[in-house]
């Protein structure tokens, strides 16, 4: 049981809103992915998490559409790759946060799955909670994984077409990977290095000077078994965390995070 807008009519929204207190908004990009992910890999992985994360919560939610475009500029040198500009991403968030509020929806989580994306949605999840008084969370699809990760990522650079994110598509969308195209990320040398997340400087840098591929880790070694473990783990943490914000009941035996 879900509710997902898009196969719903008016009356059936109109008879939902009588229970959902929050609306889920899947975003993810259309990008290179290598030679082994379909470019829409973001976009649907951000769908398919974003219905399971609803199904744990029914009735207090529903999934939006999905956006299909992101922050993808880093991979524009890689052909089919299709970028938003910051503030076309926020305005588009904008307007459907907007038309939301006008139903009488207060609670909005975007479902994230592509990293490119997270420096523009705090700033506009900031901007939106004070524009509209309504409350803006969003949320890396895999961030709350990180025992999974632990066990299966052996790689010490991923984070794309990797282990982890073919793993997750294996589980989530299997339709997406080439199984017969897996490769290792043919990485090279450059300051790219420099400007990773673990460094003290942080910069832009396109993809295609850090791969010759478009891909990081070791997606050969992903499985099914790896992507089920790390996306379960992630949803109930989401989950977890998500019933304390809106006050819904824990119908589960899950413990609840540190300090709350």
């Amino acid at each position: 049981m879900r509710y997902l807008l898009e196969e719903m009519t008016w009356p059936e929204v109109r008879e939902a809103l009588e229970s959902v207190k929050l609306a889920i908004i899947p975003l993810g990009a259309h990008e290179q992915h290598g030679p082994h992910l379909k470019e829409s890999c973001d976009a649907v992985l951000a769908e398919e998490f974003a219905k399971r994360l609803a199904e744990r919560l029914y009735p207090w939610a529903l999934v939006t559409p999905r956006v299909s475009f992101g922050i993808s500029l880093h991979h524009i040198h890689f052909p089919g790759t299709i970028t938003l500009r910051p503030e076309t991403l926020t305005q588009l968030l904008r307007d459907v946060v907007w038309s939301l509020h006008q139903h009488g929806l207060e609670n909005f989580l975007i479902i994230n799955s592509h990293t490119g994306n997270q420096s523009t949605l705090d700033v506009t999840c900031t901007s939106l909670t004070h524009e509209f008084g309504v409350n803006m969370y969003y949320a890396k699809t895999t961030a709350g994984a990180k025992d999974a990760i632990r066990k299966y990522v052996r790689s010490d650079l991923y984070g794309h077409s990797c282990e982890r994110e073919v793993s997750e598509a294996l589980y989530l969308a299997p339709h997406l990977v080439r199984q017969d195209h897996l490769e290792a990320g043919q990485i090279r040398p450059g300051h790219w290095r420099l400007l990773r997340p673990d460094q003290p400087v942080r910069g832009f840098y396109y993809y295609d000077e850090m791969t010759a591929n478009g891909c990081i880790g070791d997606a050969p070694s992903a499985s099914v078994e790896a992507g089920r473990a790390i996306v379960e783990e992630a949803l109930d943490h989401l989950e977890l965390s998500m019933r304390i914000l809106l006050g819904l009941p824990d119908d589960s035996e899950r413990r609840k995070p540190e300090g709350v």
